[in-house]
């Protein structure tokens, strides 16, 4: 059986980044950017994610929450994004608990006709947690587009990550995952779309390691003029990846506060 290095996969993940709108405040331009994953605005995520059920492991549950910061910036009139994402694990079942490997990113992005792409760069950096953490340096590339259709947004994210550095005694990180996004507008605020859905690639191993399937509702809230809008996120995807010990079925809930300029 080969091993799949899960807290690799956990602090990678998906990597969306937010976009506010160009030089509008209304509410679906701000509703549209709040599910695109490839443009600049400020927001502050906190996201628990419960795994329900393993592959491989009856009985075993798993819950992780992670707060992440997006912060965009500019440089000689080029648009980016960093951001910082801190993952914590209050259960698992190897019993392990506390924080997993932080991840730094920074995308430039391009507008297009079409919608928008971007390159970039990501950064593993290990906790040291026993048991939660790579104990690897990592980095690599990132790419992505998404474009604008009359019914939504859909569009693709790649990331890669490769050790640099870390415990000579630790397993190696090569992982390049892949993020389909899908966003439909449902009126009123609300919008439905695919689940984070990242599918990763293991090198070492030399295949998917993570096949997950799913769908994500989200509801943009406006509390008044001078106040923060916030959106809440609930998901579900199940894992088709069944040859190793792994998630099977994972529910999600975010809460996004947006600071749009």
């Amino acid at each position: 059986m080969k091993a799949v290095n899960f807290v690799a996969a956990l602090a990678i993940g998906a990597m969306p980044i937010w976009h506010s709108p160009a030089a509008s405040a209304q509410s679906q331009d701000l509703g549209q950017a709040a599910n695109d994953p490839t443009a600049s605005l400020m927001a502050f995520q906190f996201r628990n994610f419960y795994t329900s059920s393993f592959h491989k492991l009856p009985g075993e549950t798993q819950n992780s929450f992670d707060l992440r910061a997006t912060i965009p910036w500019e440089i000689a009139g080029t648009s980016n994004i960093f951001r910082l994402t801190t993952p914590y694990v209050t259960h698992s079942p190897s019993g392990a608990e506390g924080f997993a490997d932080s991840t730094l990113f920074n995308l430039t992005t391009f507008d297009q006709s079409w919608g928008r792409w971007g390159i970039g760069a990501v950064a593993l950096l290990p906790s040291w947690e026993t048991g939660l953490s790579t104990r690897k340096y990592g980095l690599g590339p990132a790419v992505g587009f998404t474009a604008q259709a009359n019914w939504g947004l859909w569009g693709l994210f790649n990331q890669n990550v490769f050790s640099i550095g870390g415990d000579s005694d630790a397993r190696d990180v090569n992982l390049s995952t892949f993020q389909a996004i899908l966003n439909v507008p449902l009126g009123n605020d609300w919008s439905l779309g695919a689940s984070e859905m990242t599918f990763v690639y293991d090198w070492d191993a030399g295949e998917f390691t993570s096949i997950p399937l799913g769908l994500k509702l989200s509801k943009l809230t406006k509390p008044g003029r001078g106040r923060i809008p916030v959106q809440y996120q609930l998901s579900y995807e199940h894992n088709f990846y069944d040859d190793a010990p792994g998630p099977r079925d994972v529910w999600g809930l975010t809460v996004k506060l947006l600071v749009p300029k």
